[in-house]
């Protein structure tokens, strides 16, 4: 009896950092060209995405500054920590990318790598630079409903207290 492939999600790293410093306009998910020593330190959960970024160069997105560590059991086969690694889209995703990313202030920051159906994946991310102003607007923004969450849920326990 062939055994299905685990279809769910397996994070492995996630750059929280880039959704507070960028607005983000559309979101992509790519393939990675990996060796097999990169895989297995993946397997691991050991990533940072912290620095990354995608650049197109010649019709070809290339992920850069991403820190997959050494695998520890590897031998003089094992990876660079920091090479650039290629990133598997269809043409028309990668000239749509390389034509908005060309404008004025946009740029291509990896927001996830994960596991999906046995294959690590990345989700990349058009986005445009937010000003210091904006930063602290969405933070507020942020804690207003973290605010008016807890104000209604505190009513909603009084209501259920009152009727028991």
């Amino acid at each position: 009896m062939a055994k299905e492939k685990d279809t769910g999600r397996k994070l492995v790293a996630q750059n929280k950092k880039a959704r507070h410093d960028y607005l983000i306009l559309d979101t992509y998910e790519c393939g990675l060209v990996l060796t097999g020593t990169e895989v297995k330190s993946l397997r691991q959960g050991r990533a940072s995405l912290a620095d990354g970024f995608v650049q197109i160069d010649d019709h070809e997105a290339w992920l850069h500054n991403v820190h997959v560590p050494e695998y520890t059991q590897g031998t003089w086969t094992n990876h660079s920590a920091r090479r650039k690694r290629k990133l598997l889209m269809h043409r028309v995703e990668i000239d749509k990318l390389e034509q908005k990313s060309n404008e004025s202030g946009h740029t291509i920051v990896p927001l996830a790598l994960y596991f999906k159906g046995g294959r690590a994946k990345i989700e990349i991310a058009l986005a445009k630079g937010k000003k210091e102003y904006d930063k602290r607007q969405t933070l507020r923004e942020k804690q207003d409903r973290r605010e008016t969450d807890r104000a209604v849920s505190a009513v909603r326990r009084r209501q259920r207290a009152s009727s028991v």
